[in-house]
């Protein structure tokens, strides 16, 4: 798979929705992850990521607007023992519950589909990272309806048991704009990461459009010890 620009990749795309990066830095030293959400409505836009013990949660940025918050409320961001979840929706927390259960991240995503919001049946996006003993690995998976037909669910799920330093793997929601909004097509995008966090969270804040864009989350891990560093980045501040 040919490396794509991330950057370029964003700028070119006015509405990739809610995106996933995870990857290794280019020193081999940290797992790295980004989330994003953008939005198009009123309802949508009107959020900020705040953080909420070792993850983040979306909140109303003026509770006044809130209209539905079924699809715009949740933990985007939780933390089960060496395990990082990072998902678009309230599936965060059916991982956290399945796994610390003992099944595995693609068994608890088989409880889950798309999202119910027809015509789009918006996909359901989502990464695991687990860092242990000087040792790191990820996954990826995305619930997506089969061509649109909202009574099919297809199930996809991208292993990564040894990151390349300086690679990563983007997926999104939705290929582009549309009416209704086209899903996510093919695996994750071969991706380019960074060692420096500021320098990366810049790139993807000022890439993303300035009209959509929401929200941004970055986490640097520590793959020796497990120490991480978080920005957070709201556009309604």
């Amino acid at each position: 798979m040919q490396m794509i620009s991330l950057e370029k990749e964003l700028k070119e795309n006015a509405y990739p929705g809610r995106g996933i990066v995870i990857g290794m830095s280019p020193n081999g030293k940290y797992a790295v992850t980004a989330y994003f959400i953008m939005g198009r409505s009123v309802n949508s836009r009107n959020r900020v990521f705040v953080t909420d013990g070792e993850g983040i949660r979306t909140q109303a940025y003026d509770p006044s607007k809130l209209e539905d918050p079924s699809l715009i409320i949740y933990a985007p961001v939780r933390v089960l023992g060496s395990n990082t979840i990072v998902t678009n929706g309230d599936q965060t927390d059916t991982i956290y519950e399945l796994m610390d259960k003992g099944q595995t991240f693609e068994e608890s995503l088989r409880t889950r589909e798309f999202e119910p919001d027809a015509p789009n049946y918006t996909p359901r996006i989502s990464g695991i990272m687990n860092v242990s003993d000087g040792a790191y690995g990820y996954a990826m998976s995305i619930l997506k309806s089969n061509n649109g037909n909202g009574a099919s669910c297809n199930r996809y799920t991208f292993d990564y048991a040894a990151p390349v330093a300086g690679e990563g793997h983007f997926i999104h929601t939705y290929m582009c704009d549309g009416n209704p909004l086209p899903s996510f097509e093919g695996e994750p995008k071969l991706v380019a990461m960074s060692d420096d966090m500021d320098e990366f969270t810049n790139m993807l804040w000022t890439s993303l459009n300035e009209d959509n864009k929401v929200s941004l989350f970055v986490r640097y891990i520590n793959i020796e010890d497990g120490t991480y560093e978080t920005k957070i980045v709201n556009k309604n501040e």
